[in-house]
């Protein structure tokens, strides 16, 4: 299941108001390595997108690795650019929209909450409710499923 609204913003958030922050840099990257399918807003999925491209270090694509560019100067300037012209993000995306990045999400959001962020992000709903249907359905019914009809 991609993550709310409110998931989303504090995600958003914390990438570019803690990029400083030595303890955070990892789970920023880790982060900004994620499908952009886990958050379920399109505006948010948008400046997501944005942060990914826009943070990307330059690497050579066959020899090595994803890695992007989290702390210092040229973060700062990629969140500033974002600020300034909303447009760059995204046709649909309004200053409103850009206002919380560089705004830290608060104490709440911490190590704890990281990490069910990431269970979120990839959680499938799909597979709970075939489950759920599985365990409901009458022996019968299975039985009846099972068993190819006779001619």
């Amino acid at each position: 299941m991609p993550l709310g609204v409110e998931d989303g913003k504090r995600m958003l958030q914390l990438v570019t108001s803690r990029y400083d922050q030595r303890e955070w840099r990892k789970k920023i990257e880790k982060t900004l390595s994620l499908s952009a399918t886990g958050v379920g807003d399109d505006v948010q999925r948008a400046i997501f997108l944005y942060l990914k491209h826009g943070l990307k270090a330059y690497k050579s694509r066959r020899a090595d690795l994803d890695s992007w560019i989290v702390g210092g100067y040229a973060t700062k300037e990629v969140i500033d650019r974002a600020k300034f012209n909303p447009t760059e993000v995204g046709a649909a995306v309004t200053k409103e929209d850009v206002a919380l990045l560089g705004v830290d999400p608060g104490q709440e959001v911490d190590a704890a909450w990281w990490d069910e962020m990431l269970v979120a992000w990839f959680e499938e709903p799909g597979a709970e409710a075939t489950e759920v249907a599985a365990a409901e359905e009458s022996p019968s019914t299975a039985e009846a499923k099972a068993k190819p009809a006779e001619a």
